[in-house]
């Protein structure tokens, strides 16, 4: 069991039955009165978010999760394989656990997989990539008093925001939390 002080952004724990991960924090203390910790999380099975708030000294059952390190290879539309840099074991990944990071996974990339009793929970991205820009939006001139962006497709197949001045051929580098355009490469 762990104090709901402890937990923070990023902490896994057991509440109701059902894993959850901490997307935010925040703890409150009035002047009189107990403290209260406000949490936004993510529950790792189902993906809907939850607000909850508990009273300071409460506690909550923590977890242990196993870290990977892995590489991905591929996938064949309903799972996405990797190759576990240690033992060579290659796990399959469902692409509802992949989500959303799936627009950012590149052939031969580096992430690490938590795995919760043998199954894989979350996938972790490192924080930017470099992806080769391979359609983009023609750009309008003028307009340039002001930030102007245009939509470019890159080459794991999703669309992203960038100056006008990217063109098709470009790598960039995106962030993988946001999505946003981060620079030229």
């Amino acid at each position: 069991m762990i104090d709901v002080n402890d937990l923070r952004k990023g902490v896994t724990f057991e509440y109701d039955g059902h894993l959850f991960k901490v997307l935010e924090y925040a703890h409150h203390k009035p002047g009189r009165g107990n403290a209260t910790i406000r949490i936004k999380a993510r529950n790792l099975k189902t993906g809907a978010n939850i607000e909850k708030t508990f009273q300071s000294g409460d506690r909550v059952e923590d977890v242990r999760l196993d870290f990977h390190n892995v590489q991905y290879l591929y996938n064949d539309g309903d799972n996405f394989y990797f190759m576990d840099n240690d033992t060579f074991e290659q796990p399959a990944v469902s692409a509802k656990t992949v989500g959303e990071t799936a627009g950012f996974l590149k052939e031969g990339m580096e992430c690490k997989i938590t795995f919760y009793q043998g199954a894989a929970l979350d996938i972790e991205l490192p924080t930017s990539i470099d992806l080769k820009v391979i359609s983009a939006e023609t750009a309008v001139r003028g307009d340039t008093a002001t930030g102007v962006t245009k939509k470019v497709g890159v080459e794991t197949g999703i669309d992203i925001q960038v100056p006008n001045f990217v063109k098709v051929g470009d790598t960039i580098r995106v962030d993988t939390r946001t999505g946003e355009y981060v620079t030229r490469v």
